[in-house]
C-alpha cells in the first residue's frame, strides 16, 4: 500500500519522537530525499534542546508555599484565582525570557545573529560522523567555496593557541542569503563554530554576550559581516577565543 502523504502534523511529531515506528520509516524516507526538508526540522530539534535548557529548571521549582496554602480546600476559589494568576505570571515570565531567543519577523539582523548561530552549533556540533561538510584537510578548497557563495573574501582563525583544531566547515542557509559555518575541536572533544554571514548595511559592533540554552555566543559586526563564535565554555574562556579570532581577521 501506498504510504499516505507527508503531512506538516507528521514533520513535528518526527520534531517531537511521537511517530509510530511504520511512520517514521516513511518519513526518514521522504528525508533523505529532501536534505533541505531535514536540516530544518533539526533545527527545530536545536531550538527544543535550547528552550528545554533554559526553562526546564524553572518548572521544575517547588511550588511556593503562598501558592501551597491557597490550595487548600477552605480557599478553592482562591486557589483558582492564585493558579490562574500564577500561570499568567509564568506565562509573562517566559514570554520575556524569549525575547532573545524566539526571533520574530522584522527582529533586527544583529539581534537574531546569536541566536541563528547558536541553533546552527546544537544542529552540527553533536554530529560524530557528519560534523562537517568539507573537512580541514581542504582548507583552501573550503574558503574558496565559502568566500564564493557569500560573495566576499573569507577567512578561516587558526586556533591552534587556545588548544582548538579547525575540524572543516560547512554553507548553511540564512535569512538573508548564505552562511559558513567553521567548527573547531580540542583534545577533551569540545566543540565551538564560528557562524559567519554577510550584512546588510549594519554598523559596526563591538563584542556582545548572549546564551541560548547552554550554549555561550560572543557575537560582532565587522564591514560586510557578522560574526558568532559559540560553544559550552564559560563566559571568560569563549571570550578569549573571541578575542583571538577577532584579531586574526582584524590584523594591526
Amino acid at each position: 500500500m501506498k504510504p499516505l502523504p507527508i503531512s506538516e502534523d507528521d514533520l513535528h511529531a518526527w520534531t517531537d519522537g511521537r511517530l509510530d515506528a511504520a511512520r517514521h520509516a516513511d518519513l526518514e524516507a521522504w528525508l533523505a530525499e529532501r536534505p533541505a526538508e531535514r536540516a530544518r526540522l533539526e533545527a527545530w530539534q536545536a531550538q527544543n534542546r535550547l528552550l528545554h535548557g533554559r526553562f526546564d529548571g524553572l518548572l521544575h521549582e517547588p511550588v511556593p508555599a503562598r501558592l501551597s496554602d491557597a490550595a487548600a480546600p477552605r480557599a478553592r476559589p482562591v486557589w483558582r484565582m492564585a493558579a490562574s494568576v500564577a500561570w499568567l505570571a509564568l506565562g509573562g515570565l517566559i514570554g520575556f525570557a524569549l525575547r532573545g531567543s524566539l526571533v520574530p519577523p522584522g527582529t533586527a539582523p544583529e539581534a537574531a545573529l546569536p541566536h541563528q548561530a547558536a541553533i546552527a552549533h546544537a544542529v552540527y556540533s553533536p554530529e560524530v560522523r557528519h560534523p562537517v561538510e568539507v573537512a580541514a584537510d581542504q582548507e583552501t578548497h573550503l574558503v574558496a567555496w565559502l568566500s564564493k557563495r557569500l560573495g566576499t573574501p573569507l577567512k578561516v582563525p587558526t586556533l591552534n593557541d587556545a588548544g582548538f583544531a579547525l575540524v572543516g566547515g560547512r554553507l548553511l542557509p540564512g535569512d538573508g542569503g548564505p552562511v559558513a559555518q567553521f567548527m573547531y575541536q580540542d583534545a577533551g572533544g569540545r566543540r565551538l563554530t564560528l557562524y559567519v554571514r554577510s550584512q546588510q548595511g549594519e554598523k559596526e559592533t563591538a563584542f556582545r554576550y548572549a546564551r541560548e540554552g547552554g550554549i555561550g555566543v560572543f557575537y560582532w559586526l565587522d564591514g560586510r559581516l557578522g560574526y558568532a563564535l559559540s560553544g559550552e565554555l564559560a563566559q571568560p574562556d569563549l571570550l578569549k577565543v573571541a578575542t583571538l579570532v577577532y584579531r586574526q581577521l582584524n590584523p594591526m
